[in-house]
């Protein structure tokens, strides 16, 4: 008898709490319809060209011109630092761009690769350049 009645408690509590897992059904997500307009690239500001810059708000003809002329920048922050936009205009794009840089860097010592290889020279030692 006291097996008989361990054993409905143990169903009981089975049902009782299984039932809220059962109540909440996944609803199927919605996918949106084109995820390329949900979630966008940033522009490159170093690498865009004329036309891709005027399709970002409040940048034209002359804003564009001024930032292909400016280039390279170190960061999307200078477009404001050299008055290459006002800083209205900047806010309204500074979460739709950014300012990539490319592979290679002038050091001291000659030109450095991003990943941290070693610095060589442009110009090869007895060609040019004295051989000591």
């Amino acid at each position: 008898m006291l097996r008989l009645i361990a054993l409905l408690v143990a169903l009981a509590f089975t049902l009782t709490s299984a039932s809220p897992v059962l109540a909440q059904a996944k609803a199927p997500a919605a996918k949106p319809d084109n995820p390329a307009a949900t979630k966008k690239e940033p522009l490159d500001i170093n690498s865009s060209s004329e036309d891709q810059l005027k399709a970002l708000p409040g940048v034209g003809d002359a804003y564009a011109k001024k930032i292909v002329d400016g280039r390279p920048f170190k960061g999307k922050d200078e477009l404001v630092q050299k008055k290459i936009v006002p800083k209205g205009t900047y806010d309204k794009i500074k979460d739709q761009i950014v300012a990539k840089q490319g592979r290679w860097t002038a050091c001291g010592a000659g030109w450095r690769d991003f990943a941290g290889g070693p610095p060589f020279s442009l110009i090869a030692p007895g060609r040019g350049a004295r051989a000591s």
